[in-house]
């Protein structure tokens, strides 16, 4: 079982549009993505993020075996957070549970510490995924803190986790 992080490829949008088309994946990241997921919102996606500025947008397909089964990326804040990134990723159900994610964030920290200016990357997963949590203290985040009522997603008000792992 080989797991890598590449750049995205437009050839990529099919797989993506499989593990994306979710709701239980949705139903934990931001909104704004459409349901179902199509091919043509990966081909769009895929080339936003080719397009992307390379010192602000760090977008990768994570693999296994060759065949894309998720999404990693970490994006650069602005001003006085110009040297702090936030991380967003996703993996198709069937792959939650195996540490095919720990893995993934792990290739993309070093990937940002070693080829950016980065001093800081956070995550703020919704208190009740519990499983992307563990993935990130896994991979070496620390808690830092509950974000109370810091969101509205599906009409509910939730409560979010507060993660980071620092360059040093």
């Amino acid at each position: 079982m080989k797991i890598q992080i590449r750049k995205w490829e437009l050839a990529d949008a099919k797989d993506l549009a499989t593990a994306l088309s979710n709701r239980k994946i949705l139903d934990n990241l931001r909104d704004g993505l459409p349901y179902p997921y199509t091919e043509q919102d990966g081909k769009d996606f895929i080339a936003a993020m080719l397009a992307a500025d390379e010192n602000s947008t760090f977008a990768f397909a994570i693999t296994l075996d060759g065949k894309v089964i998720g999404s990693i990326g970490a994006f650069r804040q602005e001003n006085i957070h110009k040297h702090t990134a936030e991380l967003g990723y996703y993996i198709a159900e069937e792959h939650w549970g195996k540490g095919i994610m720990t893995e993934a964030v792990k290739q993309l920290c070093d990937y940002v510490f070693s080829h950016t200016d980065m001093i800081r990357i956070y995550a703020e997963p919704f208190a009740y995924n519990i499983g992307s949590q563990r993935v990130l203290e896994k991979a070496g985040f620390q808690y830092e803190g509950t974000l109370r009522n810091n969101a509205v997603k599906n009409g509910k008000i939730l409560d979010m986790k507060m993660y980071s792992i620092l360059r040093d």
